[in-house]
């Protein structure tokens, strides 16, 4: 039987959709780059008062030390990096294999790194150094062919009109501070050449505050890629939080930002560092987690207060490029994984005529398989050792690869090569003969939505299914909720796409059996850290009652009963109801929460949204999957801009249902088909597309 095939290429489609021209095909290849941080703080090196300060990152020792800002100030009198060498930090980066460099041009401390007319807190004025050391950086890269980005706080501990120091970095703007802001990104941008990414941090802007800086970032170089921590979702590629490392697909643009050691970014005297080649290894695995995800990995340095690179950051950079520039054909300018899902060896990258296997360990059996792919392979081998060729077969759509048992595995990964003489295809492995699509049968893609630091989640932004039927056209009905009505949506089918404004046809209200399910105890726990961070996904069944566990009974909980709790600033809540149901069924629930609600049933997450409009209180329809017996919801509440947060799930009786017909559709000549939905009406890729209760017929 014929089957849809899927090029290599279609899960970059949701990257340049809408011929984005940011980021470009040069960013999105390049896979590794080099973050400094580098400033006043380094002269300190964790130190002050003669003692290490262990709390917190060493960048930002003026809050962590409680140092006086005229005291912290006076250390610019003494910094003179007079070691610091911009063409061999560059010659540093291309020889790591990187292929951009990252530049803090001012931190949380207010100090430039470079000589800004809009204050005498900088290098040039402040120090006996009196260079533009960043301006010597960007015409180290020029010369080099280095792309040059820079970095910029948008918090500010030293501009006397900003918000003072807090416990969390993401304070608001003054409006005062925030034209000192426009003021110094203009100059950056119109002194230093060609920006590659202006990469923005902390704070908590208004939307018009990101949306400005966004607009004149874009005016001033059109080309120049904004991070996605400038906030409320005013971005061109998304920013994980520090040091993470998502396991799951996205469709959009995204990087990882890394420090050497997790405890700091900035230079750090007494660090414990630890055995080099431990180090490569622990990096370029990460390296390669990032690019078989499709993302870009930038990983920090930070010089010591002399301007000179610490040895054994350097020495673990050049580690990793011997390793990088060897396999460097299979880290560059690749795909992520083309299947549907990851294997338990190792992890995989593919261009259109290769796939790369990276194999952390051996597999069962010394035996990779894979159903759906469709091509002519003309060779299996390791890069390791090319003139060893693997044993492989193709039989009935199943490729098989032998490993030999003599075959030792690389300290970071073995890389096997398939090399195919034309570019191949892959089939979807969740093909489905079934004419009704749901989101719980769908393969999801996530963006990385983010109002601050402390507000980033993995968000939703479409629904991906493969089906098999024997048809030339479809004509698909798409029933939706209240919630739903008028949103515009993205329908793609065959690779023809229909943009569709949800508009009530026939209408009809669908009545909950009240009698199919049993509502049990209620439970709470106190979180905090960052709203996507749920410790629960993917854990499946809770014990609530285990005694290290934290849970609290809700004593005379009834379902539907809302919960009043004060939660203090960028702290969180879990509430868990267990939910019994006779048989599976479709149940609706009324998710009440404040600005942010973070839902997972039976470990799965079915919703998660941070409104941009930041209401006191929201409200959300959300018509639950339950299975056959217990049920466990949990819902996060977060409180970043209110006093006190009322939440609860409450059972609802009815809801209204509407059907819209959405026309024909022609559909492709093989009997295996893929329709997509994505949300058409959201200013950004990052932003969920809050179509939870949506059902596509066909």
């Amino acid at each position: 039987m014929n089957k849809l095939k899927i090029i290599t290429l279609l899960l970059l489609a949701t990257v340049v959709a809408k011929a984005q021209i940011k980021p470009d095909q040069q960013w999105l290849d390049s896979k590794f780059s080099m973050f400094i941080h580098f400033g006043l703080y380094s002269k300190l090196g964790g130190v002050w008062d003669g003692q290490p300060v262990r709390e917190g990152y060493s960048e930002q020792i003026q809050s962590f030390a409680g140092i006086f800002s005229d005291w912290y100030a006076y250390t610019a009198l003494d910094f003179n990096p007079t070691k610091w060498n911009a063409d061999s930090v560059v010659a540093l980066a291309k020889a790591a294999g990187m292929r951009s460099i990252v530049f803090t041009a001012k931190h949380h401390d207010g100090f430039c790194m470079y000589g800004s007319k809009y204050t005498d807190f900088d290098i040039v004025d402040a120090t006996p150094y009196g260079r533009d050391l960043m301006k010597e950086l960007s015409d180290a890269c020029r010369r080099a062919g280095m792309r040059f980005s820079v970095y910029f706080s948008l918090i500010d501990w030293h501009f006397p009109e900003a918000y003072p120091i807090s416990s969390h970095n993401a304070d608001p703007l003054t409006e005062e501070h925030y034209r000192y802001n426009l003021q110094q990104v203009e100059e950056i941008m119109t002194g230093y050449g060609k920006i590659s990414e202006l990469w923005f941090d902390m704070g908590s802007l208004t939307y018009e505050q990101s949306k400005g800086l966004y607009d004149l970032v874009n005016r001033l170089q059109p080309s120049c890629m904004v991070s996605g921590r400038l906030g409320n979702n005013m971005a061109d590629f998304a920013v994980m939080a520090d040091n993470a490392y998502p396991d799951y697909e996205l469709g959009v643009p995204w990087q990882t930002a890394a420090s050497m050691f997790d405890e700091t970014w900035g230079y750090r005297s007494w660090q414990e560092r630890g055995s080099v080649s431990d180090k490569v290894r622990e990096k370029l695995h990460s390296l390669l987690k990032v690019v078989s995800r499709g993302g870009n990995y930038l990983l920090n340095i930070g010089p010591d207060g002399d301007g000179a690179v610490v040895p054994f950051e350097r020495d673990v950079l050049r580690g990793m490029g011997d390793w990088v520039h060897r396999y460097a054909e299979a880290i560059y300018a690749t795909r992520p994984n083309p299947f549907d899902t990851k294997p338990s060896w190792g992890d995989i990258v593919c261009k259109p005529k290769a796939l790369y296997l990276y194999l952390y360990e051996k597999p069962q059996g010394n035996t990779i398989t894979f159903k759906g792919i469709d091509g002519k392979v003309e060779e299996v081998a390791t890069l390791q050792d090319k003139d060893l060729p693997l044993r492989y077969s193709m039989r009935k759509g199943t490729f098989t690869i032998s490993l030999p048992d003599t075959l030792r595995l690389d300290s970071v990964a073995t890389i096997v090569k398939v090399a195919f003489d034309e570019p191949f295809t892959v089939t979807s492995q969740h093909l489905t003969k079934a004419s009704t699509f749901t989101p719980q049968s769908a393969s999801k893609v996530y963006g990385y939505a983010a109002l601050d630091y402390y507000t980033g989640y993995k968000s939703l932004v479409g629904y991906r299914w493969g089906f098999e039927k024997r048809t030339s056209s479809v004509e698909p009905k798409i029933y939706f909720t209240d919630n739903e009505l008028g949103r515009q949506l993205a329908l793609t089918i065959d690779g023809k796409t229909e943009r569709l404004t949800l508009s009530p046809g026939d209408r009809w209200v669908e009545y909950a059996d009240l009698t199919a399910v049993r509502w049990g105890d209620a439970w709470l726990h106190r979180g905090g850290g960052i709203f996507g961070t749920v410790p629960y996904e993917g854990c499946g069944s809770i014990d609530v009652t285990a005694q290290d566990g934290g849970w609290v009974k809700v004593e005379g909980y009834r379902p539907g009963k809302l919960q009043s709790r004060r939660v203090f600033p960028f702290q969180s809540e879990y509430m868990l109801v267990e939910v019994t149901a006779d048989r599976d069924l479709m149940f609706p629930v009324k998710v009440v929460a404040g600005n942010s609600a973070y839902v997972l049933l039976n470990g799965e997450c079915v919703f998660a949204n941070f409104y941009e409009d930041r209401p006191d209180k929201s409200e959300k329809l959300l018509l639950l999957p339950l299975r056959r017996g217990k049920n466990q919801i949990v819902m996060k509440v977060y409180n970043r801009f209110a006093d006190r947060l009322q939440f609860g799930i409450i059972p609802q009786e009815e809801w209204n249902v509407y059907r819209m017909n959405c026309g024909k559709f022609n559909t492709g000549i093989e009997n295996a088909h893929e329709v997509s939905i994505k949300a058409a009406d959201r200013h950004s890729s990052m932003v969920p597309m809050s179509l939870e209760n949506i059902r596509l017929e066909l």
